[in-house]
């Protein structure tokens, strides 16, 4: 009897909770009819769109659901995420279309003309996590387009297809609703202060690895953006819809932006066809007397975003921002903002993108083929007939270079004969040619353009990323094709090739540190139990006859020192899943250089890395750091909160690394252990203003500019109030690529051969050139700008002063850079100086006195 009571008495709650939610179709046109038999969103998630926070797992099992009883839905998968995730792509048009949709879509992505190509209209959502809305108004908006009976969606479905991404980060979606379902009151809270509207480190706009997915289109360092990517490219839409979140005292703005702030390479009728789209945005959001804006703010700039990869890709892409309840409400200076009221300006826009799309139709059909005709057109017109690539040390490095570019759709070819051009021969095993006669020919300019002057100085996100520089790969842009011989076959990935076999008389095996996955060897070789040394000075071994050079990072497993009785078959085994030669030497005695039993051979220890997190620290340099220790070298890392390493052991870590952040926060006892630990032999690397909290705790010797001495390089006088935001620009460093000149005797710079080496840098904090002989181990050139924006007087003041700076402490070792080493994932240039810190940290010695 009392369980009955309890019921009756839980099923009044709920159904009061109901009536106080919005039905979907308050989101939608209110004289639409429906076909019943659609399923609703409230019917597989047990309450309506708005009510409560969708987790991944809900919003899939409604679309699984949608899908099979609606001929309008059919589901793909296109992978998972890191934490096993479905990506979900869900495509929406009339079910003959369905039907036939490879050979539309094959007729679509011909680049050619056709009269039946039909308008595709693609809708991306909630690529940060935690601007949920867009997510929820996915599930409406595929809703209303699978049922409604209207005659007007009938006739846009038969000659549209329309593409809906629910959840582009399915990881930080469910972080950031385990957060807000974890804090979320009984009664609705509007309180700003309130714990559920501020997320703890690390938040939900990142995925599993803590990396920006709306950032990573071009640069496709993460699996969901490459899984994406076969799929848009497939599918080549004429609009894209990119929905987002911002402040919750904002309102919502959409595209376009600041004219000025457009990539050159974009066309200008790009802004326009966006303009007149902007137009039924605006009515959809009149008739709610909502607020709005346009024509301000972001830019256009950085085509790594959801917004602008479409625009180098013919398509029209679209931003929007709805301010954010990050919660269920808020408080603004608006009013009460509530998740409702998000979720249903995005149903709003999606549906005026569809509508204006259609409207326009003829237009972005012809615009995107003349985007393509034209293409070929001006690469005619170009002095340069295309680029080069040339490298001879590292094939990893250059094959995940050709890698990117092929999912980009652009075309390389590998050379059948050895290339000469101006007095450098290009070897036909380690060289490839782009054209850029093909209709990827915009978007080849913005990967291997160095840009570095514009209109508009102003950048929301990064101004510079030339693909080949961050690669660190030597690209040369050829005049003439004479005497240039290729394969007729575009590049194509290759299975790795095993070489490595077992041999008897072994003194000991080697492997050169040029290539990328060489600290990876290393790693998984020391955690296996084998003993590794590398070489700080050069030598060579006669091998089958032939002399084979070993330069100074070698690594080198003596035989003699092994403890494990199949050591050299794992060796083999291992080497060969990476697809790294390794070497026998049958004797220690060399024909040049160092012996093997000389005490220039450094014994390696296992790393075990500590890296500081916590809030007020960078997730995404901490991020970056992760990615490249763990998911790219099979390092293991452990994160501790700053606020919690004075209540840890921190003895048994060889390595602490602290990335960009505020560590003022850090107690004085957490200090103080920190600077006995280098002491007594551990390892520190600051990266940004983690090198500045080391200087001024007397870790690192150096000398940091401060920001009054970086104030005093611009004038100030007779400026009026209208000049503050560009002044605001000019003293900033959005990102930019800088040339260094590198060290490459220094243990620091093994595996590089150039003594020059491209740098990212994101920050106008300056290491001063120290006095000191032997701490520096790069530093900026005369003229150090390549690529993106950076004012000449910070670009002067950069010039000569140090990059990377290392050198004792105590018995430990301090590095530090104000660069980012590994950004995005994708930085592999540099992401080497990160190994050999971790590896060859106690292979140098430099004294900061």
């Amino acid at each position: 009897m009392l369980l009955l009571r309890f019921l009756i008495i839980l099923s009044f709650f709920i159904f009061s909770s109901m009536l106080n939610a919005s039905s979907i179709t308050q989101y939608l046109p209110q004289s639409a009819a429906y076909n019943e038999d659609i399923l609703q969103p409230k019917e597989t998630l047990g309450f309506e769109i708005g009510q409560r926070h969708v987790r991944h797992d809900q919003l899939s099992q409604y679309f699984y659901q949608l899908s099979a009883v609606s001929k309008r839905v059919m589901l793909t998968s296109m992978g998972r995420t890191a934490q096993f995730r479905e990506q979900l792509l869900v495509t929406i048009s009339s079910p003959e279309n369905l039907a036939k949709l490879p050979q539309l879509l094959a007729n679509n992505s011909s680049k050619k003309d056709n009269s039946n190509e039909p308008l595709v209209v693609w809708l991306g959502y909630s690529v940060h996590g935690d601007e949920i809305s867009g997510a929820n108004a996915a599930m409406v908006v595929a809703y209303y387009l699978a049922a409604s009976n209207e005659a007007n969606i009938e006739k846009i479905l038969e000659n549209t297809i329309i593409v809906l991404e629910p959840s582009i980060n399915p990881d930080g979606m469910d972080r950031f609703v385990n957060w807000v379902t974890t804090y979320r009151n009984s009664t609705d809270n509007s309180d700003v202060n309130h714990i559920e509207h501020h997320q703890d480190w690390v938040t939900g706009r990142t995925n599993h690895f803590w990396f920006d997915l709306n950032r990573d289109w071009l640069l496709l360092s993460q699996q969901e953006s490459r899984h994406r990517l076969a799929y848009y490219h497939r599918y080549q839409p004429h609009v894209v819809g990119d929905f987002h979140e911002m402040g919750h005292n904002s309102s919502y703005f959409f595209q376009p932006g600041i004219r000025s702030r457009n990539h050159p390479l974009t066309p200008i009728d790009n802004y326009n066809l966006t303009a007149a789209m902007a137009e039924f945005h605006a009515k959809a959001l009149d008739k709610q007397q909502g607020l709005y804006y346009s024509e301000e703010n972001f830019d256009d700039f950085y085509f790594g975003k959801g917004s602008t990869y479409p625009d180098i890709n013919g398509s029209i892409g679209i931003l929007f921002e709805q301010a954010s309840s990050r919660g269920m409400q808020q408080q603004t200076v608006n009013g009460l903002l509530t998740f409702e009221d998000s979720i249903k300006n995005h149903v709003l826009t999606s549906l005026s993108t569809i509508e204006g799309a259609w409207h326009h139709r003829e237009k972005l059909i012809q615009y995107k083929k003349d985007f393509y005709q034209s293409a070929l057109k001006l690469a005619k017109k170009q002095k340069t007939s295309g680029f080069i690539l040339h490298e001879a040390n590292d094939n990893y490095r250059l094959q995940a270079l050709l890698s990117k570019l092929a999912q980009h759709q652009i075309k390389v070819y590998p050379l059948t004969e050895d290339y000469e051009y101006q007095d450098k021969v290009y070897t036909k095993q380690h060289s490839y040619y782009i054209p850029l006669v093909q209709p990827q020919y915009r978007l080849i300019q913005a990967l291997f353009n160095q840009q570095s002057h514009f209109k508009d100085n102003t950048f929301y996100d990064v101004s510079g990323w030339t693909l080949p520089l961050a690669m660190n790969i030597e690209y040369t842009p050829l005049k003439r094709t004479r005497g240039l011989s290729l394969s007729k076959q575009a590049w194509q990935k290759t299975p790795i090739n095993r070489v490595n076999k077992s041999t008897s008389n072994t003194y000991a095996l080697a492997f050169n540190w040029q290539n990328y996955l060489a600290p990876k060897l290393l790693n998984e070789l020391l955690r296996k139990g084998i003993k590794a040394k590398v070489a700080t000075k050069p030598f060579s071994s006669n091998i089958e006859g032939k002399n084979q050079q070993f330069a100074k990072g070698s690594i080198v497993l003596l035989a003699g020192i092994q403890t494990l009785d199949n050591w050299q078959d794992i060796v083999i085994q291992t080497s060969n899943n990476l697809g790294i030669n390794v070497f026998n030497l049958a004797t220690g005695l060399t024909p040049l250089g160092v012996d093997l039993g000389s005490s220039s051979l450094k014994l390696i220890k296992t790393p075990k890395i500590l890296l500081v997190g916590g809030q007020g620290i960078s997730q995404y340099e901490a991020g970056e750091i992760r990615f490249y220790l763990d998911e790219t070298l099979n390092i293991p890392v452990s994160v501790i909160k700053h606020n919690n390493i004075s209540r840890r052991d921190i003895s048994s870590y060889t390595h602490i690394i602290l990335v960009n952040g505020n560590y003022q926060q850090m107690s004085e006892q957490a200090t103080q252990k920190i600077k006995a630990w280098v002491k007594q032999g551990g390892v520190i690397i600051g990266q940004k203003r983690a090198a500045t909290w080391l200087a001024d705790h007397e870790i690192l010797s150096a000398k940091i500019a401060s920001k009054e001495q970086i104030d005093q390089l611009f004038d100030h006088q007779n400026l009026s109030y209208q000049d503050k935001e560009a002044l605001a620009a000019r003293k900033r460093i959005a990102g930019a690529i800088f040339e260094t000149t590198l060290d490459t005797s220094h243990p620091l710079a093994f595996g590089y051969s150039s003594t020059t080496l491209p740098l990212f840098r994101n920050s106008t904090l300056i290491i001063e050139h120290p006095q000191q002989p032997f701490v520096t181990v790069a530093k900026y050139t005369p003229t150090p700008l390549l690529s993106g924006y950076t004012d000449q007087n910070l670009t002067n003041r950069l010039a000569h002063n140090a990059a990377i700076v290392a050198h004792n402490y105590g018995r430990g070792r301090v590095i530090a850079t104000t660069d980012v080493l590994a950004f995005r994932g994708y930085w592999h240039g540099s992401a080497k100086l990160l190994a050999n810190s971790i590896f060859f940290a106690h292979a140098f010695s430099a004294s900061a006195k």
